[in-house]
């Protein structure tokens, strides 16, 4: 069967439908990666051994964080395929890489029952999602910006981010009712599963909806499909893109991890709340999330990105330690929502600006390989927010030492900027 351009022929509902099934994928990938924050203790108890509740924690934590480790290898072995064979393809492949993942991790025996081998193959599991996510999120980007319509770009790619979103506040409404439903122990010996399961149960529908998606206009009006040997010599050829990248990226990944993967950790172990308070909050930063991210992306499309990405930088410098050590001096569950709802509120304006920014900036050619390499390169970073938040926590003696994590990621996003002028003025298009 013949290829058809993605963009011929469509009407506005078709568009809505086709960003839905592009972003799905970015669902099942965060949905995952929320239900392995939000459970970390349980999840520790289960396939590590047992010692402290701190030390568990930080090789949950660790295990969490390894998957981004991959993330750079998916994004340079599955972004070269995706840039050379087309992106509907690779968003094929990256959903069946993740379902993988989110199957071993899901129905695995804990420790009690095979020793070692669970967390290794846990571990292992993360590992293939990392894999997975490393050109997920590139893939869905750039499939958004060129399928949008001319002045909307900002407006069509912030999707991508918003339909995280939706898997944040799904995974925190499900992790409200088990905890409302299901007594303590129960929650620990097997409820922390059901969640798993239900993520288990939804790739089959993603696998439906994402296989009618069509190649876009852009791809196909290409006249020479790269190599993978001339992929990686143009990335080498644009290491500054890459860098300068890096340093956007690490502002968004570093806030998304501490408001939403952390929060129920944080709000349990450091600030003392109950698991429904931390809850609650997360379900409250996922719907601010998903409110401010398409504003933001609208807005940058009429007056430009980089005010945007400047503005938010600069606000989250000046304020995420003080506004985090303000919530350390009385922790309360008011005072933690308006941090968090504060701190979404930076995240969501500048992410909503920034991933279209990105996709902008890097060469056509290798724009999903570029766009991922930089992306998951500053994710293997922002991935250990919460590791590093918990170690900050538990000897710096102050709940409001990851405000330091977070500051030292706005500046990076701050440098980098003006730093990225340039390329976004050679790689300009209309």
């Amino acid at each position: 069967m013949g290829v058809t351009p993605a963009g011929a022929g469509r009407d506005r509902w078709s568009q809505v439908m086709t960003v839905v099934r592009v972003a799905s994928g970015n669902f099942l990938e965060m949905y995952d990666f929320m239900v392995f924050g939000y459970f970390a203790g349980a999840i520790s108890r289960a396939y590590f051994p047992k010692g402290s509740d701190t030390a568990g924690l930080l090789l949950t934590f660790a295990t969490f964080g390894a998957g981004f480790l991959m993330r750079p290898i998916g994004a340079l072995a599955l972004g070269a395929y995706i840039d050379r064979k087309g992106r509907r393809d690779g968003l094929l492949l990256t959903l069946g890489l993740m379902s993988v993942g989110t199957i071993t991790i899901a129905l695995m025996p804990g420790y009690a029952t095979i020793g070692l081998l669970s967390p290794l193959l846990v571990l292992l599991g993360r590992l293939v999602q990392g894999l997975s996510a490393g050109v997920e999120l590139g893939g869905v980007s750039v499939y958004l910006s060129e399928i949008a319509t001319p002045g909307h770009k900002g407006f069509y790619v912030s999707w991508q981010s918003a339909s995280q979103q939706v898997a944040v506040m799904v995974a925190a409404l499900i992790g409200v009712a088990l905890t409302f439903y299901l007594p303590p122990d129960t929650m620990q010996a097997w409820g922390w599963r059901i969640p798993l399961v239900v993520g288990c149960l939804i790739v089959p529908f993603l696998f439906h909806i994402r296989r009618s998606l069509t190649e876009t206009e852009v791809f196909l009006a290409r006249k020479h499909r790269p190599t993978v040997g001339e992929i990686l010599a143009s990335l080498a050829a644009n290491w500054g893109v890459v860098l300068t990248g890096v340093g956007l990226v690490l502002m968004t990944t570093v806030s998304f991890y501490f408001i939403t993967a952390y929060t129920p950790t944080f709000g349990r172990d450091a600030l003392h709340l109950s698991d429904m308070d931390a809850l609650l909050v997360t379900l409250a930063v996922g719907a601010s999330n998903l409110l401010w991210l398409p504003l933001s992306g609208a807005l940058s499309d009429r007056i430009g990105r980089r005010p945007i990405l400047v503005a938010c930088t600069a606000l989250a410098l000046a304020t995420a330690y003080p506004a985090l050590s303000w919530l350390a001096d009385a922790p309360s569950f008011g005072r933690l929502l308006g941090v968090e709802l504060w701190l979404s509120f930076l995240y969501a304006c500048y992410n909503g600006a920034m991933v279209v920014y990105l996709t902008e900036i890097v060469p056509v050619a290798v724009r999903t390989a570029g766009f991922s390499l930089a992306y998951s390169l500053a994710t293997a970073a922002g991935g250990f927010t919460p590791f590093v938040s918990t170690y900050l926590v538990k000897h710096g003696g102050n709940a409001a030492m990851p405000g330091l994590w977070l500051s030292a990621a706005a500046f990076c996003g701050l440098v980098a900027v003006p730093v990225s002028t340039r390329f976004a003025k050679r790689h300009a298009e209309g």
